[in-house]
């Protein structure tokens, strides 16, 4: 009796070769596929699968929990990686490992297996999630199988398989570009965007309309948060109201499209010490990053803010890294939970031309005082106390350039005399 493999499937070229390779090694391979939001024909995919050789195929829903459990509590922590990668596919790795974990528990499968790269990230991403849920489960990874790698060295072997095989693929030889779709972004890399010098076309983003060709008329949204969680987004043009989470970035992503907003192009550096070129497209991602940290501008603590941003680049690359189910994820996310609970409020904003602009706000929790804070009120504030902040505060400062210019003749500013 064949042993059985759960294989995380997503009916593109590399997992489709793989399925096919599995069986021909002697594997019962059920496919899995896990529904994140990509833009696919995901019964096509499932037949795909069947035709390809899996003896079943899993097709899992998975989008309402990727926003509530994975894409909000990540934006509550403002997490970028490099300060600039809103983390698209890294976020969607530990869901889809999960669950396909609990389906090999269920089929009593003790092996599971993917289709990422010895040299990428995701191979990191979803090992690590596999063991962190299941100590003993066995992990089949081609790409770093020596009797995979001896018949496969890269798409052109691939494609030649697959043709063999009779497996359809929409990869070329000409146009091999990888991509990864998901609710929150679209990714693009390898073939020419390999060259960090190459300006994609606009033939390579599919997610977002081009800023300059997006309506010359701003379009008004008001997001309103509850503890650091979009609860309702309100177009204040037309009247659209969503409230549900799932339905609200769904929406946050239909209108970000529209205006171009969300492109990022840059180069970054992977897990395993290689830099990498991509492409990214997260229009209701950028969106909905502007408006959190706006809110937070209103209604959070200095000093909470200044302790939580030092938190957020850690927590960003545990993230990027593969490490969510980590013990130090639990620490940071805890902390991250305890900062947002009074960040409530609306963000009102305006989305033109490639940019999500915050242009108000207001909130039940606001540290703002607007009368403590302006200049043209006297009152609530003693001005006079300033002379003393200053002068405590240069105690400091005027003692170690004392010293400086005893020790370096033409240290700081000299006094002028006659």
């Amino acid at each position: 009796m064949s042993e059985k493999v759960v294989l995380a499937y997503s009916g593109g070229l590399d997992t489709s070769v793989i399925l096919k390779w599995l069986v021909l090694q002697g594997y019962d391979v059920i496919a899995y596929v896990a529904d994140v939001g990509q833009q696919d024909d995901l019964e096509t995919v499932r037949e795909k699968a069947l035709k390809t050789g899996a003896s079943q195929v899993y097709v899992e829903d998975l989008k309402r929990e990727f926003v509530t459990d994975f894409i909000f509590p990540a934006f509550k922590a403002n997490a970028l990686y490099e300060g600039r990668y809103l983390l698209g596919t890294a976020l969607a790795r530990p869901l889809i490992a999960k669950r396909q974990i609990e389906i090999a528990w269920r089929e009593r499968a003790p092996f599971v297996s993917h289709g990422a790269t010895g040299k990428g990230n995701d191979q990191v991403r979803f090992e690590l999630a596999y063991y962190a849920l299941n100590p003993d489960i066995q992990v089949l990874s081609p790409w770093k199988m020596p009797e995979f790698l001896a018949h496969f060295k890269g798409r052109t072997e691939l494609l030649e398989f697959a043709e063999e095989h009779g497996i359809e693929v929409t990869a070329t030889r000409g146009k091999p570009y990888s991509e990864d779709d998901n609710l929150l972004h679209i990714s693009h890399e390898a073939g020419i965007l390999e060259d960090p010098m190459y300006q994609p076309g606009e033939d390579v983003y599919s997610r977002t309309t081009p800023p300059e060709k997006a309506p010359d008329t701003p379009e008004r949204i008001a997001l309103t948060f509850r503890d650091g969680v979009p609860v309702k987004v309100v177009n204040l043009d037309d009247g659209t109201e969503r409230t549900d989470p799932l339905e609200l970035f769904q929406y946050l992503n239909e209108v970000g499209s529209k205006h171009g907003i969300g492109r990022l192009d840059m180069v970054e550096n992977r897990f395993v010490g290689i830099k990498s070129r991509g492409v990214y497209e997260t229009p209701g991602g950028e969106i909905l990053h502007v408006a959190h940290m706006d809110i937070e501008g209103i209604a959070m603590d200095r000093e909470v803010m200044r302790l939580r941003n030092m938190l957020t680049a850690k927590l960003s690359e545990l993230i990027y890294y593969g490490f969510w189910f980590s013990p130090e994820m639990d620490f940071l996310m805890a902390a991250v939970e305890k900062s947002q609970e009074v960040i409530d409020g609306t963000v009102y904003m305006k989305l033109y031309k490639g940019k999500a602009l915050a242009v108000a706000r207001e909130s039940t929790s606001s540290l703002y005082d607007q009368d403590l804070s302006s200049m043209h009120i006297e009152g609530g504030f003693n001005q006079q106390d300033s002379g003393g902040f200053i002068r405590i505060n240069a105690l400091r400062l005027m003692a170690h350039n004392a010293i400086m210019r005893q020790k370096h003749k033409h240290w700081g500013v000299e006094p002028q005399g006659e």
